[in-house]
């Protein structure tokens, strides 16, 4: 498993990397099509398909164009068998700092996210 441990850290990688650029191409590959993004922090829940969450991502500025200090964190990575695992990441979008609960799967001999369920708090410092 240490090769899959490898490749999760690198989608995990660019899923920072995607977040920070605000680079919905590259969100798109770590990704799976069918993926979806699900919060309740705010009151009623939060639910987006890919093609609903793309655009969002295109239209706001980049947190890399305003020079924020990366918050990126592995805070784990759990493998269920040999096709799934789950990680939890740390990251910072503009004044909120985000933890996400990422269920990734190995499809077509990659590894995508197809679930993020996350929450979020005001930054502190």
């Amino acid at each position: 498993m240490d090769g899959d441990f490898a490749a999760v850290e690198a989608v995990l990688r660019d899923y920072f990397d995607g977040l920070y650029h605000s680079d919905a191409g590259l969100l798109a590959r770590v990704f799976h099509p069918k993926a979806i993004y699900v919060s309740a922090t705010e009151g009623p829940l939060i639910y987006r398909t890919m093609a609903e969450y793309f655009p969002i991502v295109e239209a706001r500025e980049a947190p890399a164009a305003r020079n924020e200090a990366r918050a990126d964190r592995i805070v784990g990575i759990a493998f269920a068998g040999p096709v799934t695992a789950t990680a939890q990441v740390n990251c910072a979008i503009g004044p909120r700092y985000f933890t996400d609960c990422l269920t990734l799967i190995l499809d077509e001999g990659r590894w995508q996210i197809i679930s993020k369920v996350f929450h979020w708090e005001e930054r502190t410092n």
